[in-house]
């Protein structure tokens, strides 16, 4: 009986080896599934920080022609709209994409308030058992939209110089004073940036 058992042992090893093995196998699978939805992750916090920062941009450049036009609230109105000329705000979203290591693809303005970058990672997904993971890189997409936050009156033709409309942002009131302008919104206070689905 007892050379039995050792036979029985003998037979079981082989069997032993192959489950292990696969289990290995398996680890090693889930390992490089895990490194790529981690490489994915960052393609996209990349890619929202990159159109973020771009969508920004705008608004500040914005938020500073309102700042200085605010003398003249005819003007105001396509300033909230965005239909005023601004340097390109790219610059910001390939800088961001390198500090993210990533770097973008493309760069768009796809509408007056809003910007769609598409990144991809520096980094490969590395070596895993499975093959080619090595040379490749996650990619992702997104869009930041700038969002007005403040009404006025239009002013009619007529309407005295120092007579600025009051300006409605959220919830506060700005009594705009021409011959103070030392209180005056913040971009923020103007534009609202963030992403979007779209």
């Amino acid at each position: 009986m007892t050379l039995r058992g050792c036979g029985d042992a003998g037979q079981a090893f082989p069997i032993y080896i192959t489950v292990v093995g696969g289990l290995l196998f398996l680890a090693f699978a889930y390992f490089a599934v895990g490194q790529a939805a981690a490489n994915r992750n960052g393609a996209q916090t990349a890619a929202d920080a990159a159109a973020l920062a771009a969508a920004q941009d705008t608004r500040d450049q914005l938020a500073r022609q309102w700042t200085e036009t605010v003398s003249d609230p005819k003007r105001w109105q396509d300033i909230f709209d965005g239909n005023v000329p601004v340097a390109p705000s790219c610059w910001r979203a390939y800088q961001l994409a390198e500090e993210n290591d990533a770097h973008v693809e493309k760069c768009a303005a796809t509408d007056l308030l809003a910007y769609t970058v598409d990144v991809r990672t520096d980094k490969s997904v590395g070596e895993s058992v499975i093959p080619g993971t090595e040379n490749r890189h996650a990619t992702a997409s997104a869009t930041a939209v700038i969002e007005p936050l403040c009404t006025f009156e239009s002013p009619d033709g007529d309407a005295a110089a120092d007579a600025l409309p009051k300006l409605t942002c959220k919830d506060r009131d700005w009594e705009v004073d021409p011959d103070d302008l030392t209180d005056l919104p913040e971009p923020q206070d103007l534009f609202d940036v963030h992403l979007t689905n779209d």
